[in-house]
């Protein structure tokens, strides 16, 4: 019978044999993304091409950073000159990405607090991956559509989306699909690890999407029967 590890075709790390500390005790498993991303995806690239190489790099660098908690462990980056750059801020090292999580790491900006749709410095790790989680039940998929350059500078767009089926900071779900676009460069090194990821995008189109549901209301009925909303529900509660 095939292991949680061996069933996953996108992520080859998750098939390497070890100690490896799993940050919920175990390896992941992607099932309802795969469908998702196999359902929707709208390029099939060759096996073994340039694009699916890129493809699925990308996904198991972002499953190790969720999922792993050793950085030891990770086979998709150099740990020692690893720099995650999000829309021309301040590079990121391993060790700071890993604490922020993916979520935060990505969406940190320098737009004032009032104008923020989303604020990762008030966020944790967890309760990033909560918010996204709860909002995207089904998973949030990640697309190569295009790669223009090979290693080791790989620039590529990519395309990432998901399903607004779960409430996301007090805002109900529509259940229409979420989606954003974004430019990307890949520096590896002569393993193919990442020493370097440049990340260009626009958040609001991501946010856009998460927000246009309307704010939700926890109703309480009094002894008349009347319905009266008192305050937002947790945006977490699963």
């Amino acid at each position: 019978m095939a292991t949680r590890e061996e069933r996953d075709k996108y992520r080859s790390v998750l098939n390497d044999v070890g100690e490896v500390q799993w940050r919920y005790g175990h390896p992941p498993a992607f099932d309802l993304v795969n469908q998702l991303f196999e359902e929707g995806q709208t390029k099939v690239w060759p096996e073994g091409s340039l694009e699916e190489t890129v493809q699925n790099a990308i996904k198991s660098w972002e499953m190790e950073f969720s999922h792993k908690i050793r950085l030891q462990d990770f086979k998709t980056i150099n740990p020692d000159k690893f720099k995650l750059f999000v829309n021309g801020r301040e590079g990121l090292s391993a060790e700071e990405t890993l604490r922020l999580g993916s979520y935060n790491a990505l969406l940190k900006t320098s737009l004032p607090g009032e104008f923020q749709y989303y604020k990762p410095e008030e966020e944790s790790f967890e309760s990033s991956h909560d918010a996204f989680r709860s909002a995207l039940p089904r998973g949030f998929a990640f697309e190569i559509l295009s790669v223009y350059s090979g290693p080791p500078n790989i620039a590529f767009k990519f395309r990432h989306w998901g399903y607004f089926e779960g409430d996301f900071k007090g805002h109900a779900p529509t259940g229409e699909m979420v989606q954003f676009l974004g430019l990307g460069v890949l520096k590896v090194d002569e393993l193919l690890r990442a020493e370097e990821i440049e990340i260009y995008y626009d958040p609001g189109e991501l946010f856009g999407g998460l927000l246009k549901g309307p704010p939700i209301l926890e109703t309480k009925t009094t002894d008349s029967g009347d319905n009266t909303a008192e305050k937002h529900s947790c945006p977490f509660t699963h």
